[in-house]
């Protein structure tokens, strides 16, 4: 069952970004502005999805929601602390 809370990104790095996906252990959408979703697990929706995101090399806003609350804690930390890893 998907957590019904979304977290929302500001201002983040795309490579540290796909690195957090990476290590989630459920799945995580990007939902966009026009309610679609899309599984960022998936490399082809990272692409599509992010792209579209992407300004000047950072990703100005994005809205995820993700199906296990400890991946919702990962993304909410790296949004807070702009790393994969909060000691940095």
């Amino acid at each position: 069952m998907m957590s019904p809370k979304m977290v929302e990104l500001h201002d983040i790095d795309v490579p540290e970004f796909l690195k957090v996906l990476d290590s989630c252990e459920g799945e995580v959408y990007l939902m966009t502005r026009d309610g679609n979703r899309l599984n960022l697990k998936s490399k082809l929706c990272q692409l599509v999805g992010l792209t579209a995101l992407i300004e000047g090399g950072k990703i100005a806003e994005a809205f995820v929601m993700c199906e296990k609350e400890s991946d919702e804690s990962k993304l909410f930390r790296f949004n807070l602390y702009k790393s994969g890893n909060p000691e940095e």
